[in-house]
């Protein structure tokens, strides 16, 4: 008796890079969902504040009737839900629209701040994260000793220290006490790289302070996380040295939570700087946006927070791709 082969047809799973792309894709809707929530909610915000766009401008004394006429030549006499729209058509179109006070651009005023406060954000990052990760990892490898010890104490107390606190203590440390540096960030476009850099310093260390703690927590945990496994007692029975388990065993095991943590920080440096600028009154995208909010300069203040949104939302979609990417259990799911 012969008994013909069953065909049994074994479900198709989709490639890793189609599944990839799919997560990216899924995310990307994602993020472009939460940036119109977003917008709705600036947009509503704004116009929740006492006065508006026409008071600012021609100031508390001014007559009905030209508060009325300024109020028709800016459009703020129609629908809220009008409004809305005709700006969010305008955004989606290229056209991030004028500036309510002086009519300027609203695309040419952001890109001259916008230059200011990456050359900030950069700069605090080239020094923020490497020197984060060193120390985490030299926690790591001294764990429990005087080393990890030290490291905690200049690190996490910052952690739950505020922005603006680490701030004016620096400007009254370094710059009345000491006189070292000006208390005030200047920068102009035809600055010169040494000047410029000068001229960041307080900001900036205000930046690496604040960042570094966290980073620092969250590189040691995460490696002495993975060093309670069973492969690396089995390094460790075999000889291998301990910084050697450390650096090339258990370290690129972490990489995933190191990697979250470092671009959530990094999209706080960008989004989250808002208080240091406004502290330094350093003429950047988040003093541009306090001064908008303050004079009810809504096209200004619906582009900068979803600008900031969008940098952060970036973020942290490029920060979960690299953790799919280095982590293999995570390819799989």
């Amino acid at each position: 008796m012969v008994i013909a082969p069953t065909d049994i047809s074994v479900p198709h799973r989709p490639s890793r890079r189609r599944g990839l792309a799919r997560y990216v894709l899924r995310r990307v809707g994602a993020g472009l969902g939460l940036l119109l929530i977003l917008s709705s909610l600036v947009f509503i915000g704004s116009e929740l504040l006492p006065g508006d766009a026409a008071t600012a401008i021609l100031g508390r004394s001014a007559t009905p009737a030209a508060l009325a006429e300024l109020r028709e030549r800016l459009g703020l006499n129609e629908p809220l839900i009008v409004q809305y729209f005709n700006w969010l058509t305008a955004f989606v179109q290229g056209d991030l629209g004028s500036s309510l006070l002086n009519g300027r651009s609203v695309a040419d005023s952001i890109g001259a701040r916008l230059g200011n406060t990456l050359f900030l954000a950069g700069a605090a990052a080239i020094v923020a994260v490497p020197v984060s990760v060193l120390l985490g990892l030299l926690s790591v490898r001294y764990c429990g000793g005087l080393v990890d010890r030290t490291i905690a104490l200049l690190t996490r107390p910052f952690v739950a220290l505020p922005e603006f606190f680490v701030g004016y203590l620096l400007i009254y440390i370094l710059s009345i006490s000491l006189g070292w540096f000006a208390s005030s960030s200047t920068v102009f476009p035809r600055m010169g790289l040494v000047d410029r850099i000068e001229a960041i310093t307080l900001p900036c260390l205000t930046l690496i302070i604040v960042v570094m703690g966290h980073i620092t927590t969250m590189v040691r945990a995460s490696v002495l996380d993975v060093m309670g496994n069973p492969f690396i007692e089995m390094a460790a029975l075999k000889g291998i040295p301990h910084a050697t388990v450390v650096w090339r065993h258990a370290l690129p095991n972490a990489l995933s939570p190191i990697i979250n943590v470092i671009f959530v920080n990094l999209a706080y440096l960008v989004a989250g700087v808002v208080v240091v600028e406004v502290v330094f009154v350093y003429p950047g995208m988040g003093q541009f946006m306090v001064d908008s909010v303050v004079n009810r300069d809504v096209p200004v203040v619906q582009a900068t927070a979803l600008l900031f949104a969008g940098v952060y939302i970036g973020l942290n979609l490029c920060a979960d791709v690299l953790s799919v990417l280095s982590n293999p259990r995570l390819r799989f799911a």
